[in-house]
Order: structure tokens, then sequence, then C-alpha cells
């Protein structure tokens, strides 16, 4: 029987979580229609940006690098699209700053453009922290979200209005706080943000994901 026709039958007729399955069991044929199926997918975004030919090649290896090291971690193998989208243009954002001096741009492209100076990438990055702890916390009890809330405006209400606004004593305030961030680390939102190359950054940065405000 050929490799093609083990597994599940042929490679282009199986599903995502058919092909991560194998992926993940050694089967090279599995693997070879991942990218196969995606290489125009991480093209497109490449294109997006000025990059030289051989930034381009780099970029797509470490794609493909990355999802191989995270192929186990990826909870919905139908998302394997997004995931890739998303892990493509920020190692595209990454490697144009890298050689940003060098990197023509065209202001009226919206991509890469200097606007007032500001990074393009901090702003995506932001966003996509906050959205990932957007869903955390709707994963946490109500008790738990709402004191994590309302600890983290600015400037943070005193124990005593917490105490009367969500009626829990004052004594409990903290170590509520502290077990509400630590049941928001293992949400699944928190975990599998940090498993993606957004995460790798805002770890490698130094940005506390937990950051709430």
């Amino acid at each position: 029987m050929s490799s093609r026709q083990q597994l599940g039958g042929p490679y282009d007729e199986r599903t995502a979580t058919q092909l991560v399955a194998g992926a993940l069991v050694g089967d090279e044929g599995s693997w070879s229609e991942i990218v196969r199926r995606h290489a125009n997918l991480v093209m497109a975004r490449v294109r997006q940006f000025r990059l030289s030919p051989q930034q381009a090649e780099d970029v797509a290896q470490t794609v493909w690098l990355n999802l191989l090291e995270h192929l186990g971690d990826l909870r919905e193998p139908e998302a394997l699209p997004g995931w890739i989208a998303t892990a493509t243009r920020h190692e595209c954002i990454r490697t144009a700053n890298l050689s940003r001096r060098s990197v023509p741009v065209d202001p009226t492209t919206g991509r890469l453009d200097a606007q007032d100076d500001t990074e393009p990438d901090s702003d995506l990055l932001r966003d996509e922290r906050h959205a990932a702890l957007r869903a955390g916390l709707a994963e946490l009890p109500a008790h738990q979200r709402d004191l994590l809330l309302m600890l983290s405006t600015d400037p943070p209400p005193s124990y005593q209005d917490v105490s009367a606004r969500l009626g829990i004593p004052v004594g409990s305030i903290g170590p509520t706080r502290q077990r509400g961030l630590a049941r928001l680390r293992r949400t699944d939102a928190i975990r599998t943000y940090l498993a993606t190359p957004a995460g790798v950054v805002a770890r490698e940065g130094g940005h506390d994901v937990l950051a709430l405000g």
C-alpha cells in the first residue's frame, strides 16, 4: 500500500484534523500536504510586506518550523489557516523591523508605513494581547472576573470600595485576586496565546500578558 493510501486515504482528500494527526505521528506525507495547502497563504501574507526574496524565504522557513514545533499545541486543527496567517504576519513584521532602515516604504500602501514614528507592530501585538485577556477573563467565574477587572482600573479603587461594590470581605480580596490570576494563566485562551508567535514575542519583550487594563 502506498503512503498516500495510509492513514485515511489520499492526502489531498483529508481534513485538516486528519493531516495534523498524521503529521504528529511522523507521517511525512501529511506534513507535506499541510505545507502544500497553505504555501500560497504564506506567500500572500509575505507579499504584503516589502521583503527581499531571501527575507521572504527565511520568513516561510521560520513559519513552517514554528508550526512544526507547536503542531501538538493546536487545539483546533481546522483553525490552522488562521494560525499560519497570524504567524506569517508576525514574522514578516519582525523581519522588517530588523532591517527597517533598509526597507523602502510607500505611505500609500498602508503596509509598513511610518505612522508618526510609531512601531507598526506595537498596536497589533497589544490588540492581540488584550483579545487573549478578554477571552481568558470570559472563562473565569464571575466573582473572579469582576474583581480582576475592578482592580485593573486606573487608578485602582481601595479595597474598602471593592468590598462595598462587590460585597466581599476586605480580607478575602487579595487571596481571591491571586487565585483569579492563577486561574487566568491556566485558561485555554491564555495558554493558546502564549503558544503563538505573538505570545512568544510578548514574553521575549518582557510584556506581562496578565497586565490588565
